[in-house]
């Protein structure tokens, strides 16, 4: 039974069972007393009384029926105030709710249900409200993840495209017998491997951002000796770098025996990662240059790694570690990127409990900048006693 149809039920139980019930007493009583006085006689004056007034007086019905009357009107006034106002209190919420569900099942969130009130009806539109927020929330994230993959799938055929592109022209030909000399065999045969290193490359970096997505990156954290490492790994970079016709320089300013706790390989993905981001936007016009610094910052190592290339815009270096972003100088390169390379560096500091940060200027070059802990001996040792 509908709301209304309950009400008008409820407004006339309110009006007439009352009235019949009173009605019913009055003329029971009536009854009784006729009864009562007819078998007891006359002899008693309070019934002589009473049957003077109720029986033998006309006036009783009279009475009986105005004032049935008067408590009708009463009633009838009370319970039409009383639906109207308990209509006016939830219907027009209950329809707020009734079209707020037609809209969410249309797909259409943009809307508000939410109440100023403080009764029940006005808890419900609330929690309906609240309802609503999320499931917009949910459908713009939705949309946001959507359109992150769809980058990310375009970014992917775009990156892919490129080394097979040359995998293949390679190949065919050494098939098809350009190649005629050892040197060009050679050239052609490095080049194939390089290409297919790099296609390696980002199917490695593919894997490791679906395991941020699930923070399931496996780390390996180790003492590591800050010069050693660091020396190991500007000596392996060197000679990349130095095939590229790319100066490297570096210094460092730490302590001998200074240590920090960190994943060698993961560590190491940081490095490469931001070095090949310098590498692919170095500028045409000048001689290309990296820069490594290591400096002892208290608690911290930093570890500074800045270039000559083209820089970064001032309004996009807010955004630079977000996913899949890609600065607008990177869009129209041929370098391409999948826009994933500085969000998984971003997430592997963090998880060492450091912080990275970049200064930019364009033109002029970029540096990336991010701190490890150090390793405390006394501060470790207190932590196993405890």
């Amino acid at each position: 039974m509908k709301l209304k149809s309950r009400l008008v039920v409820s407004f006339f139980i309110i009006i007439f069972v009352p009235v019949v019930l009173f009605a019913g007493l009055m003329y029971g009583i009536k009854s009784l007393a006729q009864d009562f006085a007819a078998r007891q006689g006359v002899d008693n004056q309070v019934l002589e009384y009473m049957q003077d007034f109720m029986i033998e007086n006309d006036r009783f019905d009279s009475i009986i029926q105005n004032f049935c009357v008067a408590v009708f009107i009463i009633l009838f006034v009370t319970a039409m105030v009383m639906i109207w106002w308990i209509n006016k209190g939830i219907s027009p919420q209950l329809k707020a709710l009734r079209m707020a569900a037609n809209n969410i099942k249309e797909g259409n969130l943009d809307f508000s249900i939410a109440s100023t009130g403080t009764d029940e009806m006005s808890d419900l539109c609330n929690a309906f409200e609240d309802m609503r927020v999320r499931l917009q929330n949910n459908a713009k994230d939705r949309l946001v993840d959507e359109a992150e993959q769809r980058a990310l799938i375009s970014n992917i055929a775009h990156d892919l495209k490129t080394p097979i592109t040359a995998i293949k022209g390679y190949a065919e030909g050494i098939l098809d017998g350009v190649a005629v000399t050892p040197e060009k065999q050679e050239k052609y045969i490095r080049t194939i491997y390089n290409k297919a290193n790099e296609m390696n490359t980002l199917i490695n970096e593919l894997t490791l951002y679906s395991k941020i997505d699930t923070n399931k990156i496996p780390y390996n954290f180790q003492k590591l000796n800050v010069n050693e490492y660091f020396n190991d790994c500007v000596n392996e970079l060197g000679m990349d770098l130095e095939n590229q016709h790319i100066r490297l320089d570096y210094t460092n300013f730490v302590d001998p025996d200074v240590q920090i706790i960190a994943d060698p390989e993961q560590l190491g993905r940081i490095i490469n990662n931001i070095i090949s981001n310098s590498v692919k936007y170095m500028r045409a016009d000048v001689a290309s240059h990296i820069i490594i610094t290591i400096k002892d910052v208290g608690d911290f190592v930093e570890i500074d790694i800045g270039d000559n290339g083209k820089g970064i815009a001032q309004h996009d270096l807010p955004y630079v570690f977000d996913r899949f972003f890609r600065a607008d100088t990177s869009r129209n390169s041929a370098a391409g990127g999948s826009g994933i390379g500085l969000s998984i560096v971003k997430k592997i500091v963090e998880d060492h409990g450091g912080k990275i940060w970049v200064t930019s200027k364009e033109n002029q070059g970029t540096t990336m900048c991010f701190v490890i802990r150090k390793y405390e001996e006394a501060i470790h040792e207190q932590d196993i006693d405890n």
